[in-house]
Order: structure tokens, then sequence, then C-alpha cells
């Protein structure tokens, strides 16, 4: 069968990342499909990444592996790969990033459409997801500019220009290999090596189509990376600029035609990428900053388009400060959100010109100009999991402070549109990076979430910092995980500490956590020992809500409905299927059914749930916004190393741990104590162990008792009060 797909992955220096990358792409997809290939290129790695992938192409003869003799940097090996390449399209993925589970697959199926097409696409753009090294994941940001867009049936860069705002790497990008071929373009060297590419392709190509699936997990923050890491290369940037404009100058360059408006556009989009690298802390080093922002007006001297225009506001004087290599007057715009007196003349105020859409180098400024304002004694932001919506503990402190603080404002922050449209009806909301955002980060006086807000966001004096967190720890965490490498995953430490040091109060759910806590986040702040606001609603619930919890999720009475949430695990990617939830429901049988929910991190869901006639229902949950839901609707929990055991034993309801992997998870991730001699309830390791469990109804309350007394014993109801209390000031 001819090659489809071929898939290169230029290495070197990522040992700790590869292993997942690999899994991804090979183990991930059936054995069986050849319609793709992986041209691997060992990039003179200094670690063991051309042994492993030697032992992987002997395991699968998918692979085929390069060696190189000198290293040539990512640009020079995704070179060196694509003579080797047979697929009809061709697909640059980095060797730390990965591959949700399926995704070649999709991918397969999708190019096979495209080919029968009459005007095939040149490129398919692919939707991603962010992965940061505390766990945590984002969206693509860029989302909204693609969806509903031509781009889902396949247009030309004319026809869609918005796709200029959106990333301009190749990674999420499938490349007609022909059509690449024939660009007479090539990847640069150093830094941001792609964009030479990317920019020519998406200009010329006869037809873009987006895919509106997560087919890339993007890994941000890693040490080491180019987007965090101090050097003078990041001035490679300017090159690449000028292949750009190398190639819409050529007199025989393939493909469409460029209206003018594309160049500009291009102008645009780099001048603010420059703009950006120079802006973010800790990328230009700060004795090559000057030269740097010189060879920005040079770039503008070169490559500004005939009868161009400044943009308009913030963004318009930011550019033509960069154009005459005005760097201190730049300098002092970024500080105080003013020009410096002498140059201000004939310049328009900057804050009144701050307007719908601020982004980049142009947000900074609007920021710094709003922290000028004093502090709003009264409003208090609130956020959780990432701006992801209204949840966990800091739900239930906003709703308390309603009651007993009224005099201060809530507002929440979430990501875009899609989820301001998922919150209570009365809550007030702003979104990411809009000039509401940037003014109430800049001016409220109280801040509550159970992650790290941005740490661009300055902590102002006199602000309050209250981290919630969002479970009890059974695994290691924060500086905890500096001798758990694979769990720690390129975490950086030193940022950690620098968001600690943000904290006012931590919340602690119970003795327990308070004295891992107070290792793991050394702080000033102080420990708030209350219990977990989140848990004030299990402590709480009546058999009226339990009974209509069960009515939502359909349960009839007398049907046991058992919750399966299995945890991350960080030395694997995706939802791993270590039970067959099939044939537990087999097991069970018609008087049970199955609630599943995969972990938040994981895409995909946990695939095929029909198990017959004479089995348990099984429903996939994991889309259910709100966990408490889940607990009040579910007779018994089954977990591996979730914090969930610690909420849901507030319920004092059945647990079963189904832990086969126990020791390697121990190992891997380390933990604060032996859940096999400190279980809730039943432990057990194998499906049949887990069956009879079940079928047993009650079988450890013992357990559960000693379990509850440790972990539980400030969960009483009152936890949202006592840190609103210490807190926020009270009417009452």
């Amino acid at each position: 069968m001819p090659v489809l797909l071929s898939i290169v992955l230029p290495v070197h220096g990522v040992e700790r990342y590869l292993p997942r990358c690999l899994d991804s792409i090979l183990e991930a997809t059936p054995a069986g499909e050849t319609r793709f290939e992986v041209i691997a290129v060992d990039d003179r790695s200094p670690d063991r990444c051309g042994t492993i992938l030697d032992e992987y192409a002997a395991r699968d003869r998918r692979l085929r592996v390069l060696h190189l003799p000198e290293n040539q940097g990512l640009g020079g090996a995704r070179t060196a790969a694509l003579p080797e390449a047979r697929g009809e399209y061709v697909w640059f993925v980095d060797s730390d990033d990965w591959l949700p589970e399926g995704t070649v697959s999709v991918i397969l199926d999708e190019l096979s459409q495209e080919r029968r097409r009459e005007t095939p696409a040149d490129v398919l753009l692919t939707d991603f997801t962010h992965a940061y090294p505390d766990g945590g994941t984002e969206p693509n940001p860029w989302r909204h500019v693609l969806v509903g867009s031509p781009l889902a049936d396949g247009a030309t860069l004319a026809e869609h220009p918005a796709l200029f705002q959106t990333v301009m790497s190749v990674w999420n990008k499938v490349f007609r290999r022909a059509f690449l071929l024939g660009l007479g373009v090539s990847f640069g060297r150093g830094f941001y090596e792609d964009i030479s590419v990317t920019y020519p392709a998406l200009l010329a190509a006869e037809r873009l189509r987006y895919l509106d699936r997560s087919c890339y997990f993007y890994r941000r923050g890693r040490a080491g990376a180019i987007t965090s890491t101090a050097s003078p290369k990041h001035a490679d940037v300017f090159a690449q600029y000028d292949a750009i404009f190398a190639f819409l100058d050529r007199p025989d360059r393939p493909g469409r035609p460029v209206p003018d408006s594309l160049r500009t556009l291009v102008f645009d989009r780099t001048v603010k990428q420059a703009l950006t690298v120079y802006d973010s802390p800790g990328l230009v080093p700060v004795a090559r900053r000057k030269d740097f922002f010189r060879r920005i007006s040079e770039h503008f001297d070169r490559h500004r388009p005939t009868g161009y225009r400044f943009p308009a506001g913030v963004r318009g004087v930011q550019y033509r400060l960069a154009a005459h290599n005005a760097r201190v007057a730049y300098a002092e715009l970024r500080r105080t959100g003013r020009l410096p007196r002498e140059l201000k003349r004939g310049a328009r105020a900057v804050a009144p010109a701050v307007k719908k859409g601020v982004r980049s180098s142009a947000r900074f400024t609007a920021y710094n100009a709003f922290r000028r304002l004093p502090l709003d004694e009264h409003v208090a932001v609130y956020a959780a999991y990432w701006h992801r919506g209204y949840a966990c503990s800091p739900a239930a402190i906003y709703e308390k402070a309603k009651e007993l603080a009224p005099g201060v404002r809530g507002v929440w922050v979430v990501e875009n549109r899609t989820q301001a449209a998922t919150l209570p009806a009365d809550v007030p909301y702003v979104i990411v990076n809009t000039p509401a955002y940037l003014k109430v980060m800049a001016t409220a006086k109280y801040f509550v979430n159970n992650v790290n807000f941005p740490r661009t966001m300055v902590k102002r004096p006199g602000t309050v910092h209250v981290q919630t967190q969002h479970g009890t720890p059974l695994k290691a965490m924060g500086m905890d995980l500096r001798d758990h490498p694979v769990a720690a995953d390129g975490m950086d430490f030193d940022r950690l500490q620098e968001a600690v040091d943000r904290w006012d109060f931590l919340v602690s759910s119970n003795p327990h956590t308070s004295e891992h806590f107070a290792r793991a986040f050394p702080g000033r702040y102080e420990m708030l020992d209350t219990g977990y606001p989140r848990n004030d609603r299990l402590a709480n619930t009546t058999r009226t809500e339990v009974l209509e919890m069960r009515a939502r999720f359909g349960l009839a009475p007398g049907r046991t409905a058992v919750l399966y949430a299995p945890t991350h695990r960080e030395a694997k990617g995706g939802y791993v299927p270590l039970l067959d939830v099939r044939e537990l429901a087999r097991r069970l049988g018609p008087d049970f059914t199955l609630l599943v929910r995969t972990h938040y991190f994981h895409t995909g869901g946990p695939g095929d749930l029909t198990a017959g006639a004479d089995a348990a229902e099984i429903v996939d949950v994991s889309a259910h916004p709100t966990v408490e839901d889940l607990y009040l609707a579910a007779d018994v929990l089954v977990t591996d190393y979730s914090s969930m055991m610690f909420d849901y034993a507030v319920l004092d309801r059945p647990v079963v741990i189904f832990a086969p992997d126990w020791d390697e998870y121990r190992e891997n991730r380390g933990v604060y104590f032996d859940l096999f001699a400190e279980p809730p309830g039943a432990v057990t390791v194998d499906a049949d162990g887990l069956a009879k469990a079940l079928l047993a109804g009650d079988p450890e309350p013992a357990a559960r008792a000693r379990f509850r007394a440790r972990f539980c014993p400030w969960d009483d109801g009152g936890a949202a009060e006592r840190v609103v209390r210490r807190v926020f000031p009270t009417t009452a």
C-alpha cells in the first residue's frame, strides 16, 4: 500500500519525552496500519535518544532512523529527512510533544478524503492543546478564528486572512509533499526556523483546510524550550523574516498571486512577533536588547510595504517608536503607559486608545497603564482550572462571600465566550486578554484561584491572593517533585517558587494536607486549616438533592450507580484503559450503572461503551462540568490515585481502589502514604477482585471509618464560611 503520510521527527536532547511521543504515534496506531511512516532524525543527540530510536525501529518497521554526523538543529534535521519521505503528505512533529490517542488514524482518514477531491488541500491545519509543566492543559487560544470559517470546507489565505492571528508553527499543519517541495523554500537555521516555510506555504496554497479536532499536545514552559530560554539566538528571527520576504519578491514565485493586503498582514505579523520576543521577560539577554530593538527598526526599513499605514491606538504608537529605533521612549511607554513629555507632542494619549481586541505588546502597555489606577477594595477576581469556568473551592467561596461580604463584588475570569456561557446567569465575568480583564487584574484587591494566575500579572502591594489548590495530596506535589523527574516533566521550580511567593493564604483540606503543603510549597503565606470549601455541598447535602441528582443521570430506584474515575498518569499520555469497563459491566449485570469519568487533562474519552443487554449500562460523564453532582448520584466510587477519594469520603459511602500499577505509580510520581496500608475501602489489583468488591456492596466499612477520621475531620459544611471570614471584610 502506498505511503500516504510521512511523519518527520527531529530528535535532540529529549530522552525524557521521546518514548511518550513515539508511543503516541506508533503504539496508539494499529500495527496493521501501514499508510504512514515515521522518519526520525537523531540530530547528534547527546543523550540516549539515538539508542531509544533504534530500539523502537527494531520493533516497528514503520519507523526509520537517520543518525546525523553533526548537529544541524531543528531546521537542518527536517531538511535532512525530506528527501527520505515517501508519503503524499508530510507532518513535522516535535519530539518533546505528543499526539492524542487515535490521532494518526484520524489524520490518515482525512487525507484519504482529500486526495479524492478535485483540488486536494495543500495544507491541512489541525486543532491542538497546550500542555503545561504542572499538568494543566489549555485549548487552542485561536480556535475561535478557525471554527465556522471558510477553512472548514477549504479556502485560500486571501479568503480568510484572519488565519494570520494564529500560531505560525509547522507542528499543527500537514503539508502536501509535492506542493511543499515545489515552493523552493527551506527551513532556517537557529531559532524560529519553521516560519520561513509556514508563511510561504499558507500564502501560496490553492486550498487550506482546518480540521476541528485536537490532534497535538504542544508542551509549554519546558526547560530548554525556545519560549523559555534566554539566548542571543532569538535574533535568528530576522533571518527568517528576510527569507519570507525574499519568497514574496521572487518573480517566479509559485502558487497564487499575493495581494498587497496580504503582504501588509505578513509585515504586521512579523513586527508583532519581534516586539513580543523583545517584551517577553527572560528571552533577549540584557546585553543584546539594544541591538535587538535596532534590528526591529532595520526590519521596518527593509520590508515595510509601499503605502504602509501604522495601526491605530497603542499598537500604532509602539510601531512608530520601533520604526524610529526610539528604544528609551518605547520602554517608558511600556512602563508607565505614557510617553516622555518631550516625545508626547503630536501623539494621542495612550490609555483612551485601548480598544477591543488588545493583544501582544499593546496588551502589556494597557495592563501597565491600568496598574497606575488605585486598587479597588471592593473587587475580588475568581478563577478555577486555568480559566475553564465556575468550579471547585473558588466557586464555593464566591457563593459564601456574596452572603457574608456583599461589599466585595466577585468577577470570574474565563478563557472564551463558550466557557462564559456555562457560568450561572448572575455571575459577572471577564474574558482573558480583553481590556476588562486587564483592568480588573490590575486593580482588584482580592484574587482567589485553585491554580496560579499568569506570571505576567504583577502582585501589587495591598492585594490579597488566596490559593485553594484542588485536591488532598496522595501524590507528591510542588517542590517535592524535584526527586521525581518523570512526574516533574520539565517543571520550572524557580517559577513555581515565584508563584508561591504571591500567596497570602493557602487553603488546606485536612491536617495531612497542611503538613505536606507546608513543605511542598515553602512560603510566607498563612495556612488556612479550614477544610475544602468545595466539600461543603457534600457535607450539607439532603436526601432530596441526592434524589434529584440521581434523576438527572437517569438512575432508577434500586439501581446501584458506580462512578469510575481514574486519574492522570504522568508517565503515560492520555486516557489509560487499565480497566475493561465493558467486561466489568457484563460482570455486574443490569442492576448496576457505570458512570465513567476520564481525567480532565485527557481528550478522546473511554471509547466504545456498549456492553450488551444483560450488562450494566455504561454512561460517559467525562464532559459533565460539576463533579459534585456525580458524587451525590453515585452509590460507590471506584478510583485509583485520584484526590476524588478524599472528597467522596465526606459522604461516608463505599470507595473501592483499583490499583493494578501501584508500584509503578508510586515510583514515578512519589506518594505521601501507603494507599494499600491506609485505604478508604476495599483495594483491588485486577478486574476480578474489583467486580467481587462491587458485588459485595460495602466490604470495608471499618477502613472507610479510619480513612474519614484522618482525612475528613474539618468537613463539617462550614469551610467556605471560615475562609471568607478570615479573608474578606464581612458584615455579620
